[in-house]
């Protein structure tokens, strides 16, 4: 358990709308990447492309969704970057993302997420992937916040 990362950031929006942001290609490509192609179901597709135009490299190309349930949760397979990719790429299993949504009630309009990002294995490579990504997941959810809470997301 100690190697898990676990980011918690609380949204001005409803539930739904942040489940949203993580299932719906049009608006992960607002904050997250460049382009998605997410299928939001059981064992489908969450592939994300930073450079699209090599979509072998810099992406989560051949990760599938693991669990889903609409507004609560979602949980998927990861991929690294080209720095980590010899490595956590082709690791068996790969490491896996976890993004729980909750709210006082169906109708708040604040919704606490709190991601997990597991399978980090013991070496420093691992532990230099693993201090990428805390980074890379605070950034990424802090970006999402901002743009929820300035209105800036279709």
């Amino acid at each position: 358990m100690e190697n898990i990362i676990l980011i918690k950031e609380e949204l001005d929006c409803r539930r739904d709308t942040a489940f949203n942001m993580f299932t719906r290609n049009h608006l992960i490509e607002n904050w997250l990447t460049v382009k998605a192609e997410v299928d939001p179901k059981l064992g489908g597709k969450y592939e994300l492309f930073w450079v699209p135009e090599h979509r072998e490299s810099n992406s989560t190309i051949g990760c599938k969704i693991t669990g889903l349930e609409k507004g609560r949760f979602i949980s998927f397979e990861w991929k690294g970057p080209l720095d980590f990719e010899s490595f956590m790429n082709f690791a068996d299993p790969l490491t896996h993302v976890i993004v729980f949504f909750s709210s006082h009630d169906n109708n708040s309009n604040k919704t606490i997420i709190n991601l997990f990002h597991t399978g980090w294995r013991k070496d420093p490579d691992w532990q230099k992937a693993r201090d990428y990504f805390d980074k890379a997941w605070s950034m990424a959810l802090k970006t999402l916040k901002n743009k929820i809470n300035n209105k800036e997301l279709p």
